[in-house]
């Protein structure tokens, strides 16, 4: 037993894999499994454990893979999305350095306790979060991203080259081929590195793009599900869910539908008497414009709070607007890295800050997006049958190491 963040994680030794789709609305699976193109999947469900879970607000990826990765929500871990401003140098920056980690990983717990780890992730903007606290001089560590497998040194990321070792070119950052890497790499560690615990994650592209059922979208799930009848056909014992789910996020015309809040609050408070801050914002914005479904804003007077809630809440397409104590509370965020107010828009809507601030140009397909409550729910299924398993919303995605880690135990135990 490995205790973390007042969690307790089994042992055993039978590999435990947590795999994070990036973006995966449950729809995406239920279509693709009904087109006939996820048999594996479709077995697990019926012979293992199916349920929905709840992710951690805000719903992007940042904040949800760190949950997954600490077992605990942004309170605790302190990454309340990806861009913030930094609270001791008023700064906009983003939140991949280490140094706004509150809490140990999962894997680096592991690690302490002489077991082996291997973490893959698509984009290497998580790579030195998720990696924090392994070492890599001893042959129990690899943490490496799709996005820059050919520049990985034994040092840093516990092989050198991934790229070549796996025999694949670096993909395009903007393609299904950024994740069936990741995909790729997890079977081969699984066979030659052995390791007790492993996690990967994807991107949202082609979810960001592609709605449930489109051609595109059920391709990239029977891909998936090629690699995942791999992993399991070799024992391990694994968890799929998601950091987020993924809506429509446009208009009729395909023009996307956007609130742009610094608009609104600077006519009603006067320029440069407030600043919106999307934690969306990433350097990978081509797919969605920098346009989620949750924003923070800064006042520059905070008398003005509840006045101004009031003003936002009367919006269209805004679901709800809090201050700062109200959302740290029911979220579990951390209340020093988040604005006076929290605002939240709907299922079919996301919050920009100025117009002429977002670059839209490259969106080629109608919007999808995320950020908001209702891409909440994703999927939970572990191909271990554990009945006493729970639903959401008790169940939540960053229960998933715990969970692969209790069934590899299950199996280690009968």
């Amino acid at each position: 037993m490995i205790s973390v963040n007042n969690r307790d994680y089994k042992t055993s030794g039978t590999c435990a894999i947590a795999i994070c789709l990036d973006g995966c609305e449950p729809e995406y699976l239920e279509r693709a499994i009904d087109a006939g193109l996820m048999p594996v999947l479709k077995r697990i469900r019926a012979e293992g454990s199916d349920r929905l879970a709840h992710s951690v607000i805000p719903s992007f990826t940042n904040p949800n893979n760190l949950s997954i990765a600490t077992g605990r929500p942004p309170s605790v871990h302190g990454i309340c999305g990806n861009y913030l401003i930094d609270p001791d140098t008023g700064d906009e920056v983003m939140m991949n350095d280490p140094k706004f980690l509150r809490a140990q990983t999962v894997f680096s717990a592991f690690y302490d306790a002489g077991k082996r780890v291997a973490i893959v992730t698509a984009k290497d903007k998580l790579r030195s979060l998720l990696g924090h606290g392994l070492g890599f001089d001893d042959d129990r560590a690899v943490c490496f991203s799709s996005e820059k497998s050919d520049t990985t040194t034994k040092a840093q990321h516990g092989i050198d080259n991934a790229s070549q070792w796996l025999g694949l070119p670096v993909p395009e950052v903007y393609s299904a081929e950024l994740s069936e890497f990741v995909f790729a790499a997890g079977v081969k560690l699984l066979s030659s590195f052995k390791p007790d615990l492993m996690y990967l994650t994807t991107t949202d592209y082609v979810q960001h793009k592609y709605a449930p059922g489109d051609p595109d979208a059920n391709a990239f799930y029977a891909m998936f599900d090629r690699y995942l009848g791999q992993l399991d056909d070799a024992g391990a014992a694994i968890v799929v869910t998601a950091d987020h789910g993924m809506k429509p996020k446009h208009l009729t015309d395909g023009s996307p539908a956007v609130v742009y809040l610094q608009d609104h609050l600077d006519q009603w408070l006067g320029a440069d008497s407030s600043r919106v801050i999307l934690p969306i914002t990433d350097p990978y914005v081509v797919h969605h414009g920098a346009l989620g479904s949750f924003a923070t804003v800064y006042l520059n007077d905070a008398t003005t709070t509840d006045t101004v809630v009031k003003q936002l809440q009367e919006l269209d397409g805004i679901l709800s607007v809090m201050n700062r104590a109200d959302a740290c509370e029911q979220f579990e965020l951390p209340a020093d890295r988040m604005g006076d107010i929290v605002v939240i828009s709907g299922e079919n809507m996301t919050v920009g800050t100025s117009e002429h601030r977002h670059d839209l140009a490259a969106l080629n397909e109608p919007l999808r997006s995320h950020g908001g409550l209702t891409e909440q729910v994703v999927p939970f299924i572990v191909n271990r049958d554990m009945p006493s398993l729970g639903e959401a919303p008790g169940l939540r995605n960053f229960d998933a190491l715990r969970v692969a880690c209790a069934a590899a135990a299950m199996e280690t135990q009968s």
